[in-house]
């Protein structure tokens, strides 16, 4: 792979809080083709959960490919301030603790809290894998 910069989209959702639940990534190089997708259930959890092991999920497949540097986006605000160190959460912290660990392994990474609708393809991956999962 000759880009070591990715841009990573992530989406986790879930049926109920605690409930079935789903990852949706989206992984594009600089010059923003997709290159790697991922849309699987994940069993029940929460939904902020589910935002953590998308995530998770993104940034292990970017290491897989190479990169060195990623771009973090997501429409989840409440772990875009977790990773920023403005909130904290009990209940979340060894996810945390995991996407931070996983993070110091990039030369670099930005995180960027985006709106849902610049959000839509991994929102598509996750809805259709929850889909699947009731069918």
């Amino acid at each position: 792979m000759s880009a070591k910069r990715l841009i990573i989209h992530t989406d986790g959702a879930s049926r109920g809080n605690p409930g079935p639940a789903a990852i949706g990534v989206v992984i594009r190089d600089e010059q923003g083709r997709v290159i790697a997708k991922i849309s699987e259930a994940i069993g029940r959890t929460t939904n902020n959960q589910a935002e953590y092991f998308a995530l998770i999920s993104g940034l292990e497949e970017a290491l897989r490919l190479g990169a060195e540097r990623v771009d973090l986006r997501m429409d989840s605000e409440l772990i875009v301030r977790q990773l920023t160190g403005q909130y904290r959460s009990k209940k979340l912290k060894a996810l945390h603790k995991q996407t931070h660990q996983l993070l110091l392994k990039f030369k670099s990474y930005s995180i960027e809290h985006i709106p849902r609708e610049r959000n839509k393809e991994a929102d598509a991956l996750t809805r259709h894998a929850l889909r699947k999962a009731g069918s």
